[in-house]
């Protein structure tokens, strides 16, 4: 180019900039100087404005904009300044770059805010839009955008209500980002149902704002509803793009639909976005969750740029079967040249073995993912799944400092299994901040302990904190209630339950209330419950069957037994334990023993020494000795102590001479 001037040399730099060339824009910024071109405002904020641009660069401008006088002629480079020092995460060099500029714009104004929300500093954000209040007659679209992304969380619920009014009251309602945004704030603000009556009231929609709404209802948990929208999205004539088919994909993996996620796989093949990292990821994700790992793989080799997340979904998706195959993709990972972070590490240590789970170890040390909250949970999680407790509980005696709430809780969990009390309480307590895990783990530390009367002080504790009781809670307190035999306080907690959230009834609560009430001898409540729910198991029937055979209904037991296996639930061991119980309570030999039978012969469950304990004192006490010493006699393995009990107790009943000869061999067994 012959004819050189500012302009030219200002719109190259910017050219560059646009490109994250950094070392471009320096060139001719170099050679716009040499020329004799002192720079501009425009020549400073285009380099400024570089995404690649370093901190010493960046220092390096606004000294040589000090110095031309620029960063205190206009706000243009000041401005420019404010975004490269978010962009890097300097919040105080920031700050003080602003409160140096004798000049400052609407467009300076509303970077700081939006510096303000991205970092999370939302009282700051709140501050710096109240003076632009004061200072600014009109605001921008950009001013509400910057401080309504600041918020987050019920408490800045009422200040986003009132930026709303703003919104309305300036006229800017029907500016789509501005609602945009909006929709976004109560979505944050953990208000979904006024972010939906937002939503639906809005005059103009875009893409953004179907996102930002389907994605809202997603994470709250109703991917079905999610999966409503985005079908009213198509009809309305809004095309999706690819952030819409990864939110739909995710709403697929939730509700386990095949068909859904496959429909929606065949529109992102349509629309050439299969290939894409992010929906390929996803798909990588979705399959894997239906259970068909060859199309997830299928899906993974298809992306056409993979990165750390496409191979975590995939590392993700075999460690969710349990397969051995994950540690053989690390290796494949690590060898193309992708780093395992530490949802990588988190991922396959929930299908390691104890050979693979030592390995891990070493290369977590190695890489620096030892300290790694999440890597620190797995692994002591992993430790204590593969029986190596004392690897597990080693991070808490190795670590000079307290431990996180997470590996605290987990570590909690050990001791309490390992049943040493103290050590629980002492893990515990020095947590500032306990979680609702925390409480459970302390409620069902205390429970075992036989500490009943602290299990309920733990409760009013925990309320008087404002945590409310989940599932899990109300699970170890319904189980004190059984083992104490107490009518009263049972009743009372099922109605917390239901004071507190009726969904917290789930299958998981409904069994222990079934078996609660059935130890208190209230069997209409156990059938009751039972009748009343949706979505029974196999421990709900068990729960049932066990209630109705401990309060003398031996036959309505026994009928409910076949209609379980009529529903096509297969019994196991636990079940078998408890129609043996029913019918050693009624003393139901030929249907005990038919059962025992069945439970080989049709179900292929070979009998252990508890279903022997239950199968001698059935035929014991009803003066079957001769039978009872055959089936001990036929047993697998060697009789225990109490089996030869269970036999001299229904021995007791007897008073031939047969009998007597009978007990005199078991003493010589014994």
């Amino acid at each position: 180019m012959a004819d050189r001037n500012i302009v030219s040399f200002n719109s190259m730099i910017s050219a560059y900039s646009k490109c994250v060339d950094v070392w471009g824009g320096w060139d001719v910024f170099s050679v716009m100087r040499g020329y004799g071109f002192l720079p501009t405002s425009f020549s400073l904020a285009g380099l400024l404005s570089c995404q690649a641009l370093d901190i010493c660069g960046g220092g390096q401008l606004q000294s040589l904009a000090i110095k031309n006088g620029l960063f205190y002629a206009d706000a243009f480079v000041g401005t420019a300044l404010l975004g490269l020092y978010g962009r890097l995460g300097r919040v105080s060099e920031a700050v003080q770059a602003f409160e140096d500029m004798p000049k400052k714009s609407l467009v300076t104004w509303n970077s700081m805010i939006s510096l303000y929300a991205y970092h999370g500093l939302v009282k700051d954000c709140m501050v710096s839009f109240r003076e632009l209040l004061r200072l600014e007659a009109s605001l921008s679209d950009c001013s509400f955008v910057g401080v309504l992304s600041g918020l987050a969380g019920e408490l800045d619920l009422e200040f986003g209500q009132q930026i709303h009014g703003l919104v309305i009251k300036s006229g800017f309602e029907h500016e789509v980002m501005v609602a945009n945004s909006l929709v976004n704030m109560y979505v944050n603000c953990v208000h979904i149902c006024m972010a939906e009556k937002f939503f639906e009231g809005m005059h103009i929609t875009d893409v953004v704002s179907w996102n930002t709404f389907i994605g809202a209802l997603e994470k709250d948990g109703s991917p079905l509803k999610a999966l409503d929208f985005f079908f009213q999205m198509s009809r309305d004539g809004v095309k999706p793009n690819q952030t819409t088919l990864v939110i739909i994909i995710a709403s697929c993996s939730s509700l386990q639909i095949p068909i859904l996620g496959e429909y929606i796989h065949a529109k992102a093949i349509k629309k050439g976005f299969d290939s894409d990292v992010f929906i390929g990821s996803a798909l990588v994700d979705f399959y894997a969750k239906c259970d068909k790992l060859v199309e997830s793989h299928q899906c993974f080799d298809g992306i056409y740029e993979k990165n750390v997340v496409s191979w975590n979904a995939l590392i993700m998706g075999y460690a969710s079967k349990s397969s051995t195959t994950c540690a053989s993709l690390l290796l494949d990972m690590m060898k193309l040249g992708y780093r395992p972070n530490e949802f990588t590490f988190s991922a396959i240590l929930k299908s390691s073995d104890a050979v693979e789970l030592q390995q891990l170890h070493s290369l977590i040390i190695r890489m620096g993912y030892e300290h790694n909250l999440h890597v620190m949970s797995s692994l002591m999680t992993s430790f204590a799944k593969n029986g190596l407790l004392p690897d597990a509980l080693a991070f808490v005696k190795d670590c000079d400092r307290p431990l996180a709430i997470v590996p605290s809780n987990i570590a909690a969990g050990i001791y309490n299994r390992v049943g040493q009390y103290n050590e629980t309480l002492k893990l515990l307590s020095v947590l500032e901040e306990p979680d609702i895990v925390t409480w459970n783990i302390l409620i069902a530390a205390c429970a075992r302990n036989g500490d009943y009367k602290e299990v309920f002080e733990l409760l009013r504790r925990m309320l008087m904190t404002r945590i409310y009781p989940d599932n899990y809670t109300f699970v170890g307190l319904l189980s004190v209630c059984s083992t104490v035999s107490n009518l009263d306080l049972g009743s009372s907690i099922h109605g917390l339950i239901i004071k507190t959230d009726i969904n917290l009834c789930d299958t998981f609560v409904c069994n222990v209330l079934i078996d609660m009430y059935g130890k208190c001898g209230c069997i209409k409540s156990s059938v009751k419950i039972f009748d009343e729910m949706t979505d029974r198991n196999l421990i709900t029937w068990t729960s049932l069957i066990s209630a109705l055979g401990v309060n003398g209904y031996s036959h309505e037991a026994l009928e409910r037994f076949r209609q379980m296996e009529f529903l096509g639930f297969k019994p196991d061991s636990v079940a078998f334990i408890s129609i043996f119980t029913v019918c050693k309570h009624a003393g139901l030999v030929k249907e005990g023993m038919e059962f025992f039978r069945r439970m080989k012969s049709d179900y292929g469950i070979e009998p252990k020494m508890d279903h022997y304990h239950c199968m001698v004192d059935l035929l014991a006490r009803n003066g079957k000795l001769k039978e009872a010493e055959q089936l001990i006699a036929s047993m697998a393995f060697p009789p225990d102590a109490l089996i030869w009990r269970i036999f001299l107790e229904g021995s007791k009943r007897s008073r031939t001479v047969q009998d007597l000869s009978n007990i005199h061999r078991v003493v010589e067994s014994v």
